[in-house]
């Protein structure tokens, strides 16, 4: 594993329990660990066109205001309960921003956004995000040291340049391949991979991590 600047599942699993009871500051600081790791997968389901009428940003900052309104309906205690629940909650918002930009007004395309489809891209993108560092041995006890990685990484692609994150975003967690990569950016294909790994080794360089990506 790369090394480990702090443990968002050690901190939350302190927070969960006075959230429950009540703690708007608990809840405030959990929304906050999980802000950019949110983001980053919102982002995986946004393509530019659509980024232009409403952000990443905008769908979590949507997510978290329901969180608040039914924290009551989480049974859950631990970083990876949590972490499911809200996405469960951006799929939702998510198919919402899809519904309303994409699909309005086409009277011959169905108008209901599949939640089984778009959970299970939101997924793809959420193992892909883990895999950027994981160890492929792990074990099922060491999930939360894994999502502790994916949530690192998440704030360290916040603070790159919008290009960097941007290729990252299509590259490493959609699964574009560099021409179709390109195409997304309107740049060659070498300039494309030249800026991916220009942004790997700045990545790298953030995270503290040598391995392989």
């Amino acid at each position: 594993m790369p090394i480990v600047k702090r443990e968002p599942s050690s901190i939350s699993q302190g927070l969960i329990g006075p959230a429950k009871a009540g703690s708007a500051e608990s809840l405030g600081r959990l929304f906050e660990i999980y802000a950019n790791y949110l983001k980053v997968l919102a982002a995986t389901r946004l393509d530019a066109k659509l980024r232009h009428r409403v952000s990443p940003s905008d769908v979590v900052q949507e997510t978290f205001l329901e969180a608040t309104r039914d924290f009551p309906q989480f049974h859950g205690a631990t970083q990876p309960e949590l972490l499911a629940w809200l996405r469960k909650i951006l799929v939702n918002n998510l198919a919402r921003v899809i519904e309303r930009h994409v699909l309005a007004g086409k009277r011959d395309v169905r108008r209901e956004v599949s939640l089984q489809q778009l959970a299970a891209s939101l997924e793809k993108s959420t193992l892909r995000l883990d895999a950027i560092l994981a160890d492929p041995g792990r074990s099922p006890s060491e999930l939360a040291a894994s999502q502790d990685a994916a949530v690192l990484l998440a704030d360290e692609l916040a603070q790159l340049p919008d290009d960097y994150r941007q290729v990252l975003i299509l590259r490493n967690l959609e699964g574009l391949s560099f021409p179709e990569v390109a195409k997304q950016m309107n740049r060659s294909h070498g300039a494309v991979r030249m800026l991916w790994l220009r942004a790997i080794e700045r990545l790298r360089s953030g995270l503290g991590a040598g391995e392989t990506v």
